[in-house]
């Protein structure tokens, strides 16, 4: 089959969202390529529910969901032990952010804080000159209010809190700082700022303007992520006792200092923004048990990890996550098993966002401590040989 004459896939009747017009999809599919969907159409979440979510359903995607804990968090907004979701088919990866929780929660639990709670887009906006895109800059400081008023006209959830400026050459970035409450909201806020950068163009000499520059960083790793404005900025810390990180992470508090310091060098020579052991590990089968918006793990991901030997010969570590993005309403978070796993940990609906954010904040950083742990003690390999090896029984003998 070329691929000029390779058929469309099928529309049906409103993108097909009725459970007979996905099977009828689903059996397409089949017939095209060969394929047996059966565990793809076995899903419990009725398809109705899933528009705005995706379009041209076939049925769901199924990845095995393990569960992690006791984890002791001391936050602002969640306080207590959790036992946190993580879906996912890497093996060992549950059973390590399990040690790093034990060991917090045996230590005395996490300190949680959260700095910041906003979402930003960046509109770029053209001028003949850079004497006009400084005159630009100075009127839009003069406007704030205005600008605002446009702005918050499109919600009633988000709200413009800031603007900043960045002038390069005679292009002006303006990154729009909004709060999203409980949302992700970046469809949310995109809309505001185009309303609003359409209200500035019809009253300055921009020529033209496009909604997004890139300086916003939506799913994209970059150090402008460190100023904060972009999730929200998290710091999760704790102090371990020397016989409890012996006794469960089975190495020193000197030793981790000591792994810190070296693979700090290697992360400047690969030319890493920030540093960390595998904050991508956990936040994706976080993201994906708890019904986020997946793609988000690229920001959220940038962040410091620090280890720390106290005067008193404790272990001080600590995780700074500077553009966590998550949400308890909107996108995935009200379908099947993301809702589960939300209501799960007490952070659904309204409200919920900043405890979940914190809850997050304090598994990675029992993710960094267990890989830590095994690393030093040289259990790394032997970890993932116990729990992620998932060979064919026909070839299990021969390897």
């Amino acid at each position: 089959m070329s691929a000029a004459s390779a058929p469309l896939v099928p529309r049906l009747k409103e993108q097909g969202y009725e459970p007979e017009l996905v099977a009828q999809r689903r059996a397409w599919i089949e017939k095209i390529t060969g394929a047996n969907l059966r565990h793809t159409g076995s899903g419990t979440i009725d398809s109705r529910d899933m528009r705005g979510n995706i379009e041209n359903p076939i049925g769901v995607a199924q990845i095995p969901l393990g569960v992690a804990g006791p984890l002791l968090v001391r936050g602002q907004h969640a306080r207590g032990n959790f036992y946190v979701p993580f879906a996912t088919t890497e093996g060992a990866l549950v059973r390590s952010y399990e040690r790093g929780m034990v060991t917090l929660t045996r230590s005395g639990g996490a300190e949680v804080r959260i700095y910041g709670n906003q979402n930003r887009v960046a509109p770029v906006f053209a001028f003949e000159s850079v004497d006009e895109a400084f005159d630009f800059s100075l009127w839009l400081r003069a406007h704030f209010t205005e600008i605002q008023e446009e702005a918050n006209s499109t919600t009633r959830h988000g709200r413009l809190e800031q603007i900043d400026i960045f002038p390069t050459g005679r292009d002006v970035m303006v990154n729009f700082r909004f709060y999203t409450a409980d949302a992700h909201g970046m469809n949310m806020i995109v809309k505001a700022a185009d309303k609003a950068s359409r209200w500035i163009m019809a009253r300055t000499k921009a020529k033209r303007y496009a909604v997004f520059s890139g300086l916003e960083s939506e799913k994209h790793a970059g150090a402008f992520l460190f100023s904060g404005g972009k999730g929200k900025k998290v710091v999760a810390g704790a102090r371990i006792p020397a016989e409890t990180c012996k006794a469960y992470l089975h190495a020193t508090p000197e030793m981790f200092h000591k792994l810190w310091q070296h693979t700090v060098i290697g992360h400047i020579h690969a030319g890493v923004p920030g540093y960390n052991g595998h904050y991508a590990n956990g936040l994706t089968a976080m993201f994906i048990a708890l019904g986020q918006d997946v793609a988000n793990v690229v920001n959220s991901a940038i962040g410091i990890t620090n280890f720390e030997v106290t005067e008193q010969g404790e272990l001080y570590a600590s995780v700074t996550l500077p553009a966590l993005t998550v949400a308890s309403v909107g996108g995935g978070t009200g379908l099947g098993t993301g809702r589960e796993g939300l209501e799960t940990l007490g952070c659904f609906g309204a409200g919920g966002a900043e405890k979940l954010a914190e809850i997050v904040a304090a598994s990675v950083l029992a993710g960094e401590l267990s890989m830590g742990g095994a690393i030093m003690s040289s259990e790394f390999v032997a970890a993932h040989e116990d729990y992620g090896r998932n060979r064919p029984k026909e070839a299990a003998g021969n390897i």
